[in-house]
């Protein structure tokens, strides 16, 4: 009877460990030309959809599941990102772009809901809780800033066909936002060791938005690894930065950067104008020494959740060098390293700080990243204060495979765009057909205060081409209450979202996203000092006609010559006598305290 208890107590506990929730973090560090340092951290949280539903949260936040489920949110992603990615120098973008967003706040959901208006209703419902929980302004999400895209995004979770026929698709964009330390202290408070241990213990505000680049972003989808399969609900976190490693390196009380000693200066002999007098500085940038310490400020802080559901432990920390180059790292740690990608990863020791430290090298500590399948860049054209045009590049760099993509573009109500002017056209040929290019179009007009202009593009790049995308469009005049504080720096149009189909003869293959950057738009903008310059005006008129006319009510006029004439005796004696009034009241109050106390 003891081995039968036994034996279903093993089987009960098995199903446990197989069905825990799981927490998986990495940290992948890559060097990148001209002295940069890209670095990827990953965070994942995973619940059974069963207790997530039942709100048994445990590594998934209590704070955001509430929020999904009041507001009936079956798939969420929301991003916050800053600066911009330079592809030519950089190549292609971490994560294929699944993780990157527009500048600003980006953010869209599928909100499960009978009608559009029931969805709209949730979705201002989510974005106001959201904008609460990260200290953003997503509430300023409303409905000239919300858009229905149809071509550009796909769920990434495991939706069954009934639930998605009832699934509504919102995307909105905050341009003009601001990300701060703000945004990032709640994104902390999200893991399960709130920052304090394990790779999330490097994130540091100063750090982190000092980057040439950054971009944090959170994914919560349902995923079904096989049919009939428990399901589960994956929370995913993820923050990319691009540091300057030069600049990470100085010192917080001496940041101002200082040229080196004459005798600490490398010159570059290969220049034909090299002598003993003038001497060409090398450049060291992708050879100078660095650590975990120099770039962060800061070690890692042990390990946080270090072995997984089979008590195995993880490799959370990953860099991609050259195998010759020496790298030195703190005691009790493990190194792995992976032949087929130059990758050195590292099991990090439970309790004690990592650091680990890269030495100067003798040769460039930079591997190439592979090329991005599209170049885009997007600018505004024209002149005045009545209409303009924009101007989208989208280059190949393919030389033998062509390049099919959608086009998405979310333009403000006040950006009236002419469709009639739309044009496609090689760069190199411009005789090219039109009808090669553009596939098809689809166009959601505009609608004054209420709803922006929606614009998704199936367009077709051949190989080594450059297409122009114009279009005009007019700008509208707004109301003097419509502006911000800071009407004369322009208003944010929020960057373009590019989607790159997978590729259909590859399986393992996933879409790509490119953004561009976004544009500042002038607008007809009034002179706010007028109401300022009238009111004063006719303040000062009223005041003169009013003190003019009330002193002719108030005041009595008497003639001169009834006037008393002005005598020193006269005042000598009034004097006098208010003094003896004084003087006789004083006499009188101190007489009856006498009378009281007899």
């Amino acid at each position: 009877m003891k081995r039968i208890y036994l034996l279903l107590l093993s089987l009960l506990l098995a199903v446990f460990v197989i069905a825990d929730p799981q927490y998986e973090e990495h940290l992948h560090l890559e060097p990148l030309p001209q002295g940069l340092l890209l670095a990827s951290f990953n965070f994942k949280s995973n619940a059974t959809l069963q207790s997530f539903e039942q709100q048994h949260f445990r590594y998934i936040p209590r704070s955001l599941g509430q929020i999904l489920q009041h507001a009936r949110t079956k798939e969420l992603h929301l991003r916050f990102s800053s600066g911009r990615w330079d592809a030519e120098s950089w190549g292609a973008r971490p994560w294929d772009g699944t993780k990157e967003g527009g500048t600003g706040v980006e953010v869209w959901a599928w909100i499960e809901a009978a009608t559009s208006e029931d969805a709209f209703f949730h979705w201002i419902t989510l974005n106001h809780a959201l904008s609460g929980l990260f200290c953003a302004s997503l509430n300023f999400i409303d409905s000239t800033r919300t858009t229905r895209p149809v071509h550009t995004y796909e769920p990434v979770g495991d939706h069954s066909n009934t639930s998605l026929s009832s699934l509504h698709l919102l995307h909105g964009t905050l341009p003009r936002e601001v990300v701060c330390t703000e945004n990032l202290t709640p994104f902390l408070k999200l893991l399960p060791c709130k920052g304090k241990a394990g790779i999330s213990s490097l994130l540091n505000g100063h750090k982190l938005f000092d980057a040439s680049w950054q971009s944090m972003s959170i994914d919560v989808r349902p995923i079904c690894p096989e049919r009939d399969s428990l399901c589960m609900v994956e929370m995913e976190q993820t923050v990319d930065m691009v540091l300057d490693i030069e600049r990470s390196k100085r010192p917080h009380d001496n940041p101002i950067p200082r040229p080196p000693p004459v005798d600490q200066l490398k010159c570059d002999t290969s220049k034909p104008y090299s002598s003993p007098n003038a001497c060409f500085p090398m450049d060291m940038s992708n050879m100078q020494s660095w650590s975990l310490s120099d770039v962060f400020g800061r070690p890692i802080k042990g390990s946080c959740l270090a072995t997984d559901v089979r008590g195995e432990r993880s490799e959370p920390f990953c860099i991609r060098v050259p195998y010759e180059h020496q790298i030195f790292t703190s005691q009790g740690s493990i190194e792995r390293k992976d032949p087929s990608s130059s990758h050195r990863c590292y099991v990090l020791p439970e309790y004690d700080d990592f650091d680990m430290a890269l030495p100067q090298q003798e040769s460039p500590a930079v591997i190439s990243r592979p090329t991005p399948p599209l170049y885009a860049s997007r600018s505004f054209t024209g002149h005045g204060q009545e209409r303009g045009g924009v101007q989208t590049l989208l280059t190949n760099p393919s030389s033998n495979v062509a390049v099919s993509f959608t086009y998405f573009e979310t333009l403000p109500w006040f950006m009236k765009p002419y469709l009639h002017t739309l044009r496609a056209q090689i760069a190199t040929s411009p005789s090219h057909s039109q009808r090669d290019i553009i596939k098809s179009i689809y166009y959601r007009p505009a609608l004054d205060r209420q709803r922006g202009t929606q614009l998704e593009i199936q367009i077709a790049v051949p190989p080594a081409s450059t297409v122009r995308l114009t279009y005009d469009f007019e700008k509208a005049i707004l109301r003097y209450t419509e502006y911000p504080p800071d009407a004369n720096r322009g208003f944010d149009v929020a960057p373009a979202v590019i989607r790159l189909p997978p590729n259909p003869t590859d399986p393992s293959s996933k879409a790509v996203y490119l953004r561009t950057t976004s544009l500042l738009l002038s607008l007809p903008t009034p002179d706010f000092s007028m109401p300022y310059n009238v009111i004063i005006l006719t303040s000062t008129v009223i005041a003169l006609a009013f003190g003019s006319i009330y002193n002719l009510l108030v005041r009595r006029f008497v003639g001169a010559d009834e006037v008393e004439s002005f005598s020193l005796a006269r005042i000598k004696e009034r004097i006098k006598a208010r003094i003896k009034g004084r003087f006789g009241v004083m006499v009188d109050r101190f007489s009856n305290k006498e009378k009281k106390t007899q």
